[in-house]
């Protein structure tokens, strides 16, 4: 049993598009530190949870307590609390026509530089702090001469890690990937996996949607099986993928494994 205080609780979580019921009271925790991979067949609501997990899909029912905040409450500035949330989607999501620096730097800039003038800097020093902490990062993926560069010139694999590290600019407590390499041509899925296990090394949070088995295995420290939006099962990776207790899931690993 975790002793630590959860980063993330899921109590009774339920989403619903009209009469289609795509969440069913689902409730886990998720705690710093922790490797949460998501699996489960195509329908089962994985993305639809991990898209409700930051409220980019208002839940239904419900509660998501994040930092002590019930996030999911409608009154609750939920922008406050994204910004603490990293997330990488399937489509890069980059904006085209901002270079690759200008797609790091705005969000930081945008949403901390009115404190940074209170805490004494000028805009153009906070400005220059930003792009400085965005070269770090490009240096770190080997990608700073793609600085000024424009997405649309760059691979898929390349356009996957500065969305990445564009997430990390904001200094994240967790980081949602939903499906972070199901766009990406296979020889490029191994770079993008790279960079997640080191963010996994250091001990970055994570709830990762993910069809690669293996990665899952290796990253992992937790499954969630979902099926017919619920967690059919859940366990630590060698448990669930070595010794599945539910037919469901056992039937799925024999189908993709």
């Amino acid at each position: 049993m975790n002793n630590q205080k959860p980063l993330i609780e899921v109590k009774g979580l339920q989403k619903s598009f009209g009469n289609l019921d795509v969440l069913r009271d689902i409730s886990t925790a998720i705690y710093p530190g922790e490797k949460v991979v998501v699996l489960g067949p195509s329908g089962s609501g994985k993305s639809t949870f991990l898209r409700c997990l930051n409220c980019l899909e208002d839940p239904t029912g419900g509660e998501i307590i994040f930092e002590d905040v019930n996030i999911a409450d409608p009154s609750v500035n939920i922008n406050v609390h994204r910004q603490k949330m990293g997330m990488v989607f399937q489509q890069f999501n980059l904006f085209n026509n901002k270079t690759v620096l200008e797609n790091i730097t705005l969000a930081p800039y945008t949403i901390y530089s009115k404190q940074a003038v209170k805490d004494g800097k000028t805009k153009k020093q906070f400005k220059q702090e930003c792009i400085d902490n965005a070269m770090v990062l490009l240096r770190r993926i080997g990608l700073e001469e793609k600085a000024n560069v424009y997405p649309s010139t760059l691979s898929g694999g390349q356009k996957q890690r500065i969305a990445i590290v564009r997430a990390l600019a904001m200094n994240p407590k967790v980081m949602l990937f939903d499906e972070p390499t199901s766009a990406l041509d296979p020889e490029m899925v191994g770079e993008v996996l790279d960079l997640i296990k080191e963010l996994a090394d250091e001990g970055m949070t994570m709830v990762i949607v993910t069809h690669e088995m293996g990665f899952a295995r290796e990253v992992g420290t937790r499954v969630l099986f979902m099926d017919e939006g619920v967690i059919a099962e859940e366990g630590a990776p060698a448990e669930v993928f070595d010794n599945p207790k539910n037919p469901r899931t056992a039937q799925f690993f024999k189908a993709v494994l």
